[in-house]
């Protein structure tokens, strides 16, 4: 992806008409509600411009600079648009400032989405000119097809000979609907069953319900028949080699979120507590490790792991002095091993199903688990995690408190 050009932008600024530039005077009161909308509508492109889009912060609606002071927390706040989790699936976007017609201003460059829908908050925004607004239904069937003819993430492929009763329907409306889209919309909401699991990608499309991987993994009745893969291999091995004896063994799967909470119960299940009344003057309650760090490590191995070409599940192995994740599927995209777990490095091989576990409530922001995690180890005087990446496959090593 290319920035633009002085030039480009400031004919952007000018064109007080056109449908793919949002100008806001600084980034107070309601502009930063308007202004992820309109990152939101960006990034769905229903014109089709198939070219960038931008959000300027510190210009007039007539283009002229408004004499805003760019910061680095501001372009730290505008670039958490990407990672906060209110804009779904995350829209790529580059975050800078720049000079125009003499000033200072913050740019926001919003590339169209690979699949939409994109949702801020629940709700499908598009641009209509110069102006955005809620999806209608034909928009959104609009976005659908466009999905439809790009090369899709695996996440969003249909399954072969995968029936439609594969998806369970109870739990796409009782479960996952109202957690993905605002009451008042699910409300006025008139479109089909069908409509309904394509605009959250559980099918390929209305007129084509083939059951997709993420539908599959999310809501469908036996995610392991049609996903060999998908589930956690939990061993808890009463010892620190391998040749020791297992205490707990247990194949956990399901949907995503049968997974994840069962395997949140076992963490907490094989978690010990240690009462310290001697060495402070009031009894210090420790953990060999800290539950939050361990669940983050696990949901990232969930999210991040490729379902695609393998019958391998996550590992999970408990030993006595260490906890060993492995996951199947090596770095993607911009991750390498050289830069892996590195702050604000990141991308998305199973982009759905990240967008799913936040709507499920799994992930509350992109971007920080591993920073996440390493903080909680040290809090609780645990080593940091250790990670070993190999192309088709990471291991993270939790190393028990002293």
């Amino acid at each position: 992806m290319t920035t633009l050009t002085d030039a480009e932008l400031e004919s952007l600024l000018d064109d007080i008409e056109s449908d793919r530039a949002e100008r806001k005077e600084s980034w107070a009161g309601d502009a930063p509600e308007r202004g992820r909308q309109a990152v939101c509508a960006f990034a769905n492109d229903l014109p089709n411009h198939q070219e960038p889009s931008v959000l300027f912060v510190g210009a007039r609606d007539n283009g002229h600079p408004a004499g805003l002071q760019v910061t680095d927390q501001l372009l730290n706040t505008l670039a958490d648009i990407r990672s906060d989790g209110n804009t779904l699936p995350p829209p790529t976007l580059i975050v800078e400032k720049r000079v125009l017609k003499g000033a200072e201003m913050a740019v926001v460059t919003v590339v169209p989405a690979d699949a939409p829908p994109v949702r801020y908050k629940g709700r499908i925004w598009v641009r209509v000119g110069p102006s955005r607004r809620v999806a209608t239904a034909q928009d959104e069937r609009i976005l659908n097809e466009k999905r439809r003819h790009r090369d899709l993430p695996f996440d969003a492929c249909s399954l072969p000979n995968c029936p439609f009763d594969e998806l369970n329907r109870t739990t796409f409306e009782g479960e996952y609907l109202p957690n993905a889209f605002a009451q008042d919309v699910l409300e006025l909401n008139d479109r089909s069953y069908e409509q309904r699991l394509a605009a959250c990608r559980m099918i390929a499309a209305a007129d084509n319900p083939a059951p997709t991987v993420l539908g599959v993994l999310t809501i469908g009745n036996s995610p392991r028949t049609w996903l060999p893969c998908a589930y956690v291999q939990f061993l808890r091995i009463q010892g620190s080699e391998w040749g020791d004896p297992i205490a707990d063994e247990e194949s956990i799967d399901g949907t995503l979120s049968t997974i994840l909470r069962r395997l949140d119960e076992k963490l907490k299940a094989h978690l010990s507590t240690a009462v310290d009344i001697t060495s402070e003057a009031t009894e210090r309650r420790a953990s060999a490790y800290p539950l939050a760090a361990l669940q983050q490590l696990a949901r990232n191995a969930v999210m991040h792991r490729t379902y695609e070409n393998t019958n391998a599940p996550i590992r999970l192995y408990w030993f006595d002095d260490r906890i060993e994740i492995h996951s199947p599927g090596g770095p993607f995209g911009v991750v390498t091993a050289e830069n892996f777990g590195r702050p604000g490095i990141t991308d998305y091989r199973n982009p759905h199903v990240a967008e799913a576990m936040k709507v499920l409530g799994y992930v509350q922001k992109f971007g920080i688990g591993i920073a996440t995690a390493q903080r909680l180890l040290a809090e609780n005087r645990n080593p940091p995690a250790e990670f070993v990446v190999e192309p088709n496959t990471v291991l993270v090593t939790v190393r028990r408190c002293p």
